[in-house]
């Protein structure tokens, strides 16, 4: 067989690998987008229950320490530009009922809704629900109210 017969035999292979092997790519790629979400989205969750946590500890009663732990799980989420289809931040106040002296803490829970059905991957959930809890220590000698 001489060369020129065989390149026409070879023909159209390419083309063919190709519209075979794309589909499959997308996916791929589909699907590298939605992990990198739903990782960046539980970062940011973890940094707000995290930094609310620590707000919270930081105040001497329990109303201002739910008001300040909301105020910064809210502020940290949408300083990472996370968009949450909904959100909740729940922070425990009942450390502040210890006595002087005695150990207690402030914890903070935050919950956000991340979006994936714009990301069109059949078989993905439309969301996804990252929660997070962090506990932070009150000083056991400072004054609470």
């Amino acid at each position: 067989m001489n060369l020129t017969a065989r390149l026409k035999d070879d023909r159209g292979a390419l083309s063919l690998e190709a519209v075979i092997l794309f589909p499959v790519l997308i996916m791929v790629l589909l699907l590298v987008i939605a992990f990198g979400r739903i990782s960046s989205a539980g970062n940011a969750v973890d940094a707000a229950a995290r930094n609310a946590a620590r707000a919270a500890s930081l105040e001497r009663t329990g109303g201002a320490a739910s008001g300040a732990g909301e105020q910064v799980a809210r502020s940290v989420l949408g300083r990472q530009g996370l968009q949450c289809t909904s959100t909740s931040v729940s922070i425990s106040t009942a450390g502040f009922s210890a006595a002087l002296g005695e150990p207690a803490s402030a914890t903070a829970t935050v919950r956000c809704t991340v979006r994936l059905s714009d990301i069109g991957l059949p078989g993905l959930p439309g969301a996804k629900t990252m929660t997070s809890t962090f506990t932070s220590s009150i000083d056991s000698y400072r004054q609470r109210g």
